[in-house]
């Protein structure tokens, strides 16, 4: 404090850790050079400094593994640059497996490798040995090693990148805590030292790890993560221990082990793990640690004496104990926050900081140029997480399981087990006495499928058919010969309503939702570059409102999209009504007859077509039935205000006991979409996807007057002819093999595309999946009925059929009853 700051800056970035420094580097980078860094007290002194230094670049997802595979890339060159030193040594690193199903998981993840050009290395038992001759191998199966991998010094990347940044013009202020973000008309405008001096900035970055949190709960934004006791020891010298060992995991023992001058680093990511912290942080806090749990740590350090013996006689130099902050998914928190504009935050890194901080630095400081996501990183989207994710209570129950799933198997389908039942929907409970299962999905409590009586409810996890395959089965066939209910409360709703409101919604959608009243139009939104932002239907209900549903995952996030294209003097207001109207689908050949009885009304094509909605009276409600699907039949969405929804359930099923009606859960609805083509947003369709590569051309307006966002990029894509890629549908010859997402698609010699998403389809007894296909070739219907394709599971090739059109019912005869 004292210092002779700037009263204004173009950017201020709070947090002098890994991360505020890479950002400022790569703001410099692109030019942004009036950029000022305040560090509460010295760079690195928070998480950072602690921090394992592990650098490996394949992570769950497409998009951190590009931002960690960058990372590695810059780490050399960024040494060159700055004279500073960062530590930073390919040696490698092993992922050990200790049974079948942690290799098939390590194998999968080499395939996947394949799709982003990571070198990846099966290992056989001996082979590892061979890499790693102080191992007891006991137990083990195999192996993957990644030869690119490997560690550097937090301290050091984090100087290089500063001293990049100032020395391209970028300022960096120890000692200077920030009391508050100022906030003005819902933008960022500054910040507020703790001595009462005010900075002013166009943009604002939170960077500052732990203490993100709080910082962001001030002004009213939401900012989930909490810190957890992180563990690791440092033993003394072990003689003749190589000094290019390859990094070593071996998360079935949830543990990792790292040379470091003669030394061994073990570190664990326990499977109940202790938060810390969100009580509040000392304000003197700097390079502290917290006390040692030999207690806790010891059921790692036995097996780790176990599985290397060398260290059963190595004394412990250091036993360390330092807190690393974890958010609810596993997945940190980057861009601008949907609650204040112009406020961008990249915290949350879940213990791999230091191998994102190169990509995440890049990625934000090109969003902050541009204003606009500039790849796909809707994983990583802080506008994913949802305002009740920031509580205490749910962060302290959740961060005891996130550290550990780290290093626990990535099952699919796996549910989440700590801070559940947040969101239900009215008839939660009428649920849970049928027999459902739940997952959770932004905090809601969903009926993934419904057990057998009998049966126990929950799940057995495995790389092949789960124990719900047979009773989701049940429920598709339901759904084709009968009737199913589905229980969709969770979907996102917003109203919009006002005289611009067609205009507005206009200029948003790609398609023309200026449609008489009563008409349901199927839209995106598109961002610049004609990418999907949404995946969305939009109903008129009236000349000057409108009701947009959109997928539960995406509340926050289509909310704060819809806000901000909102011009400020339009004349028009949204209201997110999610938590006020309920929504059942009824799906299936006897929803008509169904809904017929009940209303008293006649439902036929003449009088009810597909692409309508219109208000019907069902029980005591009053409903608003739109004549929908997403499973391939006959079917309709029915919206209910929410103190009528239990009685409109217990009406539904008992006038359906007679025609067959079934409960039916989000798996059935899956993989009922997938027979049918239809795209999931997050997976098959993102903001890096158009429409006419998705195949979804034929919801683009593009001659309704005042145009859209998104249709000048689309319109060049079009005049190019051929769009460089097909979203494709796959079949896979060998039904019992199970595509999920990421599996490499080959032609030939080469890869040509990756599998988006998959799921066993009951209605065609088949296993199906999407994908883009991409490159040079042609993807049209020729192409694929003249190229076999391939897809690669678990570095195993498995021949595919593929084709654009949709497996089950491609005349949609089925959908007009």
């Amino acid at each position: 404090m004292g210092q002779d700051l700037p009263s204004r800056t173009e950017v201020i970035v709070i947090g002098g850790g890994v991360i505020g420094c890479s950002i400022s580097y790569h703001l410099a980078r692109l030019g942004i050079t009036d950029t000022l860094l305040l560090e509460r007290r010295q760079l690195t002194c928070g998480t950072t400094w602690h921090a394992a230094g592990l650098i490996g670049q394949l992570r769950a997802t497409r998009v951190m593994t590009e931002l960690a595979k960058y990372t590695s890339d810059l780490l050399f060159e960024l040494e060159r640059e700055t004279g500073q030193a960062t530590g930073f040594r390919q040696n490698g690193s092993i992922s050990l497996a200790l049974n079948g199903e942690r290799f098939e998981e390590l194998k999968r993840g080499a395939s996947m490798a394949k799709n982003f050009g990571l070198a990846a290395e099966l290992l056989t038992v001996e082979d590892v040995r061979a890499k790693y001759p102080q191992l007891n191998l006991d137990g083990a199966v195999g192996g993957v090693f990644l030869p690119k991998d490997g560690q550097a010094d937090p301290v050091g990347v984090t100087q290089a990148f500063a001293r990049g940044a100032r020395q391209r013009g970028a300022r960096i202020v120890e000692n200077c805590p920030v009391d508050t973000i100022l906030v003005e008309g819902g933008r960022a405008v500054g910040v507020r030292l703790v001595d009462g001096q005010e900075i002013r900035a166009g943009t604002v970055v939170i960077a500052a790890g732990m203490w993100s949190h709080e910082l962001g709960r001030r002004i009213g934004v939401s900012l989930p993560l909490h810190a957890a006791e992180h563990f690791y020891i440092v033993t003394e010298q072990i003689a003749g221990l190589p000094s290019n060992l390859p990094v070593l995991r071996v998360p079935d023992e949830c543990a990792y082990y790292k040379e470091d001058a003669g030394k061994i680093l073990l570190g664990c990511f326990e499977p109940v793990a202790k938060p810390w912290g969100m009580a509040g942080i000392p304000e003197d806090f700097c390079f502290d640690q917290l006390p040692e749990d030999i207690d806790h740590f010891q059921p790692i350090l036995e097996a780790a004496m176990a599985r290397m013996p060398a260290l059963e006689t190595a004394g412990i130099h250091t036993f360390f104990n330092g807190p690393e902050s974890f958010t609810p998914d596993d997945r940190y928190l980057l861009g601008e926050t949907p609650e204040v504009a112009d406020l961008f935050v990249a915290c949350g890194f879940n213990s791999i900081g230091i191998q994102s901080s190169g990509g995440a630095g890049k990625v934000l400081a090109e969003w902050i140029q541009g204003r606009a996501m500039p790849a796909d990183l809707i994983d990583v989207d802080v506008r994913r997480m949802q305002p009740f994710q920031s509580g205490r209570r749910y962060l302290k129950e959740r961060t005891t399981e996130t550290l550990g799933l780290l290093y626990a198997m990535h099952w699919p389908y796996r549910q989440m087990e700590t801070a559940r039942g947040a969101r239900r929907s009215p008839c939660h409970d009428r649920l849970a006495a049928r027999g459902a299962v739940f997952g959770e999905v932004a905090g809601w409590e969903r009926p993934n499928w419904f057990a057998p009586e009998g049966t126990e409810r929950r799940y057995h996890y495995s790389w092949g058919r789960q124990n719900w395959h047979e009773p989701v089965g049940e429920e598709c066939r339901a759904v084709r010969d009968a009737v199913g209910l589905f229980d969709q409360s969770s979907f996102a709703k917003f109203l919009v309503e006002g005289a611009d409101a067609v205009k507005v919604l206009n200029r948003i959608c790609c398609n023309d939702i200026d449609v008489p009243v009563g008409r349901v139009v199927y839209t995106q939104w598109l961002n610049e570059r004609g990418g999907i932002e949404s995946d969305l239907t939009v109903t008129r209900t009236g000349e000057t409102s409108f009701m947009l549903v959109t997928a539960a995952a995406a509340q926050a996030r289509d909310f704060a999209w819809l806000r901000r294209h909102l011009p400020q003097d339009a004349r028009c207001h949204a209201v997110d009504v999610t938590s006020g109207l309920p929504m059942f689908g009824l799906m299936g050949p006897s929803s008509r007859t169904l809904l017929e009885r009940l209303s008293g009304e006649e439902l036929g094509n003449a009088a009810f077509p597909f692409g309508t909605s219109r208000e019907l009276e069902l029980g005591f409600a009053r409903v608003r039935a739109s004549r929908l699907t997403y499973v391939g039949e006959l079917g309709y969405e029915l919206y209910v205000p929410a103190e009528f929804a239990t009685h409109l359930f217990d009406t539904l099923l008992a006038e359906g006991e007679g025609l067959g009606l079934r409960l039916a859960g989000y798996h059935a609805m899956n993989a009922l979409r997938t027979e049918k083509g239809y795209r999931h947003w997050g997976h098959d369709i993102g903001v890096d996807d158009t429409p006419l590569e998705a195949g979804l051309g034929f919801c683009v307006a593009w001659d309704k007057p005042g145009g859209f966002i998104g249709r000048a990029a689309l319109a060049r894509l079009r005049e190019q002819g051929r769009p460089r890629r097909r979203l494709v549908q796959l079949n896979l010859t060998d039904p019992g093999r199970l595509l999920h997402h990421e599996e490499p698609i080959w032609s030939g010699d080469r890869i040509v595309g990756a599998v988006t998403s998959g799921m066993y389809g009951h209605r065609v007894g088949a296993s199906l999946g999407m994908g883009y296909v991409t490159g040079d070739v042609p993807a049209d219907s020729g192409w694929l009925a003249s190229h076999p394709l391939e897809v690669e599971i678990a570095c195993k090739r498995v021949p595919v059929q593929a084709q654009l059109g949709a497996w089950y019912d491609p005349e949609n005869t089925r959908i007009r009853g």
